[in-house]
């Protein structure tokens, strides 16, 4: 056997401790591979269909920065990964160099094994790629609202660069991994195994502060959603203190925790409690920073993809505009006007739609305020499915035009209960006596009041008065139940409009709106849903390293705690209670981390995202389980033969 054989079976003999590794780098690679995939085919790399110029430009540049991000956080990933490896095999590297081997053959193996590695990740991550790419390329055309579809192609430039990428990277992981080791003496690597560790201490200070910074933190947030504080510094703060909160939380309260546990008598001594909250005690503190990245990498997932899932959502499109379609006509175009709207009708009945239609035509006072028509108001928000307004001569309600409009109005109601309105020479005041919390105006610009017929008339006479040429801008809407199955008499209505282009209109499509947003989302989500992927896969990985480094300590002590009667059915439960802490109370902190998240998020529209969040906890909930039970099988199976 020579030397490289050598190094080729230390992997092989070790196939259970680097899986975890090898599995996650091939994954990252995969992903890589995957924006490549997308970033370099044909139909994609010119522009979205029916998407702006705009949104090509950031669909190119999201596929571009999430490559670097994967593979930047690859880098610090493996690096971390392969520290831990030499951490737990340095008593064997200690032997081997007691048999003879040198520093530089040492230095060498390590480079082999790493090489050897990362060629496997690097063939593992794109031939699953290239296997999997005509499925990628199917769910990436419905993320991104491609109508015909992706066609499949043969990515041989992403596969080029994903290759020489992390073969760049695993060359600077080996080369890194012989610095690594040369830290400490012949007698420190043989006995790394063998020194004690420190009774595990936490102040309960900061056990408090702890909680404190978590709770000033989500009030924080909550208050910039629930009470419309709309501040950045207020909400970075809050997300500041929660991730500080979040660290002390580990490694001060839950160790502070596990010591007030053990000063419970008849809870510490009964069964096997004993064994499981000492060990406990002692990983919780080892494992701190790791739970502490896990917890935040798997909250910043969580909540990222389940934001951009809320973002494609029809509901948003329709929170801020109501009207399938809303035409914009002035006054000097009438007949032009009159003309397009009967091609809109024409396309609608022709389409098989039921519609309701209604106009409106708002004017500004002369001290400033916009003022709408109680009829042509009531028409509106009929045609909506709200019951009809009475007003006396000088009462008015207050409308939104913007969804933060509305917000206000839901939460404080009216700001102002009462409005002067001057009509020439002559002011009228108009008491206010609600504040709507739908939009049912659309293009309104600042506070937009309905006032009687009466007090509209007079507004829209002085200003004529004034100035005879002053124009205005008529809406007419439309309002067609069943919007989101548009697609086809919109496109016929824009390419019907479009035919001769000029500024005397404007018509806006809820349907296109809508087909922009899912683009923009698509876009959100391959890059966030991808990235948080590889994160929360890493971090995963990061609890199977920690795990294995104890490993060795682990079968010496238990072999020992056999002798006395230990059973297996006893080292199960102990090692299963150990085994869901490790694994889910990080990710029960970044539910509730994300939770929270989602509870403002709530707060900011009008449509239920429960089914979303749902979704994203149900999803990565479930992968954690599987990768609970199969680590669990695995590491007990390990223990079961050393206590035979």
């Amino acid at each position: 056997m020579n030397f490289r054989q050598f190094a080729i079976n230390n992997v092989l003999r070790s196939k259970r401790t680097y899986i975890a590794h090898f599995l996650s780098s091939a994954f990252s690679v995969m992903i890589f591979f995957t924006y490549g995939l997308l970033s370099f085919h044909p139909q994609l790399k010119d522009g979205l269909v029916s998407s702006s110029d705009t949104m090509s430009m950031l669909g190119t540049m999201g596929m571009t920065v999430s490559q670097y991000i994967v593979f930047v956080f690859s880098f610090f990933f493996l690096l971390y990964s392969v520290g831990a490896f030499i951490k737990v095999r340095k008593k064997e590297f200690g032997i081997l160099l007691i048999l003879g081997m040198s520093r530089k053959q040492l230095n060498r193996m390590l480079f082999i094994e790493n090489i050897l590695i990362g060629v496997a990740a690097i063939a593992a991550g794109i031939g699953t790629g290239v296997l999997f790419s005509k499925l990628i390329l199917l769910i990436s055309a419905k993320l991104l609202a491609v109508d015909n579809g992706l066609p499949f192609y043969f990515p041989l430039k992403a596969l080029l660069i994903t290759a020489a990428a992390y073969a760049v990277l695993f060359l600077l992981i080996a080369l890194c991994s012989s610095f690594m080791l040369r830290k400490g003496t012949l007698l420190a690597l043989v006995k790394a195994e063998e020194s004690p560790k420190p009774q595990p201490k936490a102040s309960p200070w900061l056990a408090v502060l702890a909680v404190l910074l978590i709770g000033a933190g989500y009030g924080m947030v909550l208050a910039f959603a629930i009470l419309q504080i709309f501040n950045f510094i207020l909400l970075f703060g809050g997300v500041v203190l929660v991730v500080i909160g979040t660290y002390f939380l580990f490694t001060q309260f839950s160790v502070y925790f596990m010591r007030y546990l053990q000063k419970k008598e008849r809870f510490f001594f009964r069964r096997t409690n004993l064994l499981t909250i000492s060990e406990l005690l002692y990983r919780i503190k080892d494992n701190a920073v790791m739970f502490f990245l896990v917890s935040v990498i798997s909250a910043s997932a969580f909540t990222g993809i389940g934001t951009t899932l809320a973002i494609g959502d029809p509901g948003l499109s329709a929170m801020e505009n109501p009207y399938t379609y809303t035409y914009t006509m002035y006054e000097e175009n009438a007949d032009k006007g009159n003309r397009h709207l009967d091609m809109i009708r024409e396309e609608l009945k022709k389409g098989g739609f039921q519609y309701k239609e209604a106009e409106v035509t708002p004017i500004f006072s002369d001290n400033g305020v916009q003022l709408v028509k109680l009829s042509q108001y009531n028409r509106l928000i009929q045609s909506l499915g709200y019951p009809a307004e009475t007003l006396g001569d000088l009462e008015g309600i207050l409308t939104p035009g913007t969804v933060s409009e509305k917000n206000s109005y839901r939460i404080n109601g009216p700001l102002n209960h009462q409005f002067e309105v001057l009509n020439g020479k002559k002011s009228e005041i108009v008491k206010v006596l609600k504040a709507e919390t739908f939009i049912a105006v659309p293009a309104t610009y600042g506070e937009t009041l309905v006032v009687s017929d009466r007090l509209y008339d007079d507004a829209f006479k002085a200003q004529q008065d004034q100035d005879e040429e002053y124009g205005y801008a008529a809406y007419h809407t439309f309002y067609v139940q069943d919007w989101k199955n548009t697609g086809d008499v919109s496109r016929a209505i824009l390419d019907r409009l479009n035919e001769n282009e000029d500024y005397s209109y404007y018509v806006k499509s809820l349907y296109m709106d809508w087909k922009s947003a899912q683009q923009q989302n698509g876009i959100l989500l391959m890059v966030s849903g991808l990235v948080g992927i590889v994160f929360f896969t890493f971090a995963a990985s990061f609890v199977y390293f920690r795990l294995y480094a104890d490993l060795a300590r682990d079968e010496q002590q238990y072999r020992m705690i056999a002798k006395v009667g230990l059973s297996k059915k006893e080292l199960g439960t102990i090692i299963t209670k150990q085994l869901v802490i490790m694994f889910f109370l990080p990710m029960l902190i970044a539910l509730i981390h994300s939770g929270v998240a989602f509870v403002a998020l709530q707060q900011l529209v009008d449509f239920s995202i429960v089914g979303h969040s749902l979704k994203i906890f149900i999803f990565f909930l479930s992968i954690q389980v599987i990768y609970f039970f199969i680590t669990r099988w695995r590491y007990l199976d390990r223990l079961n033969k050393i206590i035979q």
